[in-house]
């Protein structure tokens, strides 16, 4: 089987799906990713051979000139149900520009099936021009790409009738790593997969297993408790250290904590001054710095808040924009985590200490979040899920 993997040009709208393109190579399928170069970087870093196809998106520098020097919780209003389809705008104006070249390189790979992310519409049209089906895999909680995608549909007309298509197409099949008690009870269904944890690559550094075979040798009672901040880089360019540095702070009234922060070194001046039990280190995968964690503080990410719940670890999450909130909204919803949805919230110190007051202390939190990850653990694994979509290949259609 030959596979056409497609991305949004945003590389945390790729990371999602590189276990299940793992997969696809395990079970000896080729597969070829396809996108702009702003996502190649991480195709490489995956261990996956990629195709560099239309300019740059820059999106970065889009969001900057959108916010100005305010945050994006301060500077765009929280988009309320009812407008959650305009979100898929931005992805769609990327696939006017890129579809005709992606067509034209499709047709020459000849693909038998198209996985990509549930905002790269361009893999619609792909898909019905070549009569192949479409798999879309989601990032985690998803209220926003089915109601994105039929909005989108009537701005992509000229793309979908030049292709001889009666319309946008809907994906065949949605692979959703996402466990069913945690997700948008109005998401359109999808084929469930057990979520594995991939949150880009890079060593172990020395520090954490200095640290890791520290904590082993400890006896449990004495080992201090473990939190574990991560806002994200994103967060952080778009006006956010003084956030982060605010998050940091709160933790004064806990010096029995171990805190440790991923800050990237160009931005720690601007955090500013730290309490001592506080460790700010360059960004590490997650995978690799969770295990051991008691809690994590985050942005609503969807790949941060799904790696935290796999490890069964309760959240406190302030969201910052687009699906952040959706993420925050359910963790709260299932009492995995607590949400500062808010600007005044998120910058009110005594709303931060008693979050994390909470959280540590109240054990639903934590109970609630390991009925989560026991979840998540008895979905179907991606061996499983490959050869479901092996089958809808070979049928031409779904069989699940």
């Amino acid at each position: 089987m030959r596979v056409l993997m497609m991305s949004t040009p945003a590389s945390t709208h790729f990371t999602p799906m590189v276990p299940l393109a793992w997969a696809l190579r395990a079970a000896g399928h080729e597969l070829l990713f396809m996108g702009q170069p702003d996502v190649i970087g991480a195709v490489r870093s995956a261990g996956l051979n990629g195709v560099s196809v239309g300019p740059w998106f820059h999106g970065d520098s889009m969001m900057l000139a959108l916010v100005g020097d305010e945050r994006p919780v301060r500077a765009i209003p929280r988009t309320p149900p009812e407008a959650l389809g305009n979100l898929g705008y931005t992805w769609m104006t990327h696939t006017k520009y890129v579809l005709p070249e992606y067509l034209a390189f499709a047709r020459a790979f000849r693909p038998d099936l198209v996985v990509a992310d549930p905002m790269e519409y361009g893999s619609l049209v792909v898909g019905g021009a070549l009569g192949i089906p479409v798999a879309h895999h989601r990032w985690g909680v998803d209220p926003i790409s089915g109601p994105a995608r039929r909005a989108m549909a009537p701005h992509l007309r000229r793309w979908w009738q030049d292709e001889g298509l009666a319309g946008l197409p809907d994906p065949d099949v949605i692979v959703d790593p996402c466990p069913p008690s945690l997700q948008d009870p109005d998401a359109e269904p999808g084929l469930p997969a057990r979520y594995v944890a991939y949150n880009g690559n890079g060593p172990l550094p020395s520090w954490l297993r200095t640290h890791r075979e520290q904590r082993a040798r400890a006896a449990e009672p004495d080992s201090p408790r473990r939190v574990v901040v991560s806002l994200g880089t994103y967060t952080l360019l778009l006006n956010g250290a003084s956030l982060v540095g605010d998050v940091l702070r709160a933790f004064r009234g806990f010096p029995d904590l171990e805190v440790i922060a991923t800050v990237p070194p160009e931005y720690q001046d601007a955090v500013g001054p730290v309490p001592g039990h506080v460790r700010m280190v360059p960004p590490v995968p997650l995978h690799l710095l969770l295990p051991g964690c008691d809690l994590m503080v985050h942005h609503g990410g969807a790949s941060t808040v799904m790696t935290a719940l796999s490890l069964g670890l309760p959240q406190l999450a302030l969201p910052q924009l687009g699906d952040t909130f959706a993420n925050s909204d359910r963790l709260a919803a299932t009492g995995a985590g607590i949400s500062l949805d808010t600007a005044e919230a998120q910058d009110d110190p005594a709303r931060l200490r008693a979050a994390l007051e909470e959280l540590l202390t109240a054990p639903g939190y934590r109970e609630a979040a390991g009925g989560l990850s026991r979840e998540m653990a008895a979905m179907p694994g991606l061996p499983e899920v490959v050869g479901d979509l092996e089958r809808l290949v070979a049928k031409g259609r779904p069989s699940f």
